[in-house]
């Protein structure tokens, strides 16, 4: 392959190498080892069952035995992108990229709903286990990995006992998906239906801010109806009933990993800090309700002045 035909875009994140683009910016040419031959067999499985993913066009090992895979290009923008470079002074998500965040949710729903997969005993505990990074976060939190926690967190396993599981993304949100479809596969694996897609603008508040826009209400719930209806014509049932599980379960992901191990660094602290006050505040809602309201949540900015003020840990 003539390394002259690419341009480097960006090293590959949680992973060993890196990512070039064509040209003509019609392909993707991505770098690496073993994980991603994984992610590059499931996502040729997929593409055969019409989920909406890059089609891969050539694999093989470069000169310098690094293993590469080229695929379609599904456009320069993620929806992430539209969304940072649409906003005019405010923080309102575009409505017309809220839009398209539900049609691709809808198409990948569908055609997750086309294709379940029949679970064996432990299925459910281990996509908790992995989507949750339990492991790392009781490991970094082990104040939290107490009754009460596992209490939630078995009542969630327990309503989820009826929802089909099929082959998923396990890290979708807005800066993976494109209004052609979804990239970035590295960390699929088995999920009940709808943990892609549902949370998708809510996890947008578990950012503090930082991502730089926000959804509205509005935006909210059209985006569940568009879902609902999708999932209701293709599985008979509404997946949004299932929202709070899955938020719970996104409280222990955005918590993982955080814990600084360099005293020195009050800005990881806080952040970490931060992570955990609104996984304690998805906790109570989820006891309270069987469900989580991210708007509840605070901001960053606002949670780093209270903490100043010493009105929480």
């Amino acid at each position: 392959m003539n390394e002259n035909n690419w341009r480097f875009v960006k090293k590959r994140t949680a992973a060993d190498g890196a990512v070039y683009v064509s040209a003509d910016g019609t392909r993707y040419r991505r770098t690496g080892g073993a994980e991603l031959q994984a992610e590059t067999e499931f996502q040729r499985r997929i593409a055969d069952l019409n989920y909406p993913v890059p089609h891969v066009l050539e694999e093989g090992v470069s000169d310098d035995g690094r293993y590469y895979v080229v695929e379609e290009s599904l456009g320069d923008q993620t929806l992430h992108d539209r969304a940072v470079a649409s906003l005019d002074g405010g923080r309102d998500l575009p409505d017309d990229v809220a839009d398209t965040a539900a049609q691709v949710a809808a198409r990948l729903l569908r055609a997750q709903a086309g294709h379940l997969v029949q679970p064996t005993p432990g299925t459910l505990r281990q996509w908790l286990d992995s989507a949750g990074f339990t492991q790392n976060v009781f490991q970094e939190n082990p104040d939290l990995d107490n009754t009460r926690t596992h209490a939630a967190l078995d009542h969630a396993l327990d309503r989820l006992g009826a929802v089909p599981l099929v082959a998923g993304h396990l890290d979708y949100g807005l800066p993976n998906v494109l209004a052609a479809g979804v990239i970035d596969w590295q960390h699929h694996g088995l999920v009940p239906l709808g943990y892609d897609v549902l949370p998708a603008l809510e996890i947008i508040a578990f950012k503090g801010g930082s991502k730089g826009y926000t959804a509205s209400s509005g935006q909210r719930r059209r985006y569940l109806a568009a879902l609902d209806e999708a999932s209701l014509n293709a599985a008979g049932q509404p997946v949004s009933q299932n929202l709070g599980a899955y938020l719970l379960v996104k409280a222990l992901f955005f918590l993982a990993l955080m814990r600084p191990t360099d005293p020195s660094r009050t800005d990881k602290h806080l952040k970490w800090q931060y992570r955990r006050h609104l996984f304690t505040k998805g906790l109570e809602q989820y006891e309270r309700t069987g469900t989580v309201d991210t708007a509840l949540f605070p901001g960053l900015e606002e949670f780093a002045a209270g903490h100043r003020a010493g009105d929480h840990p």
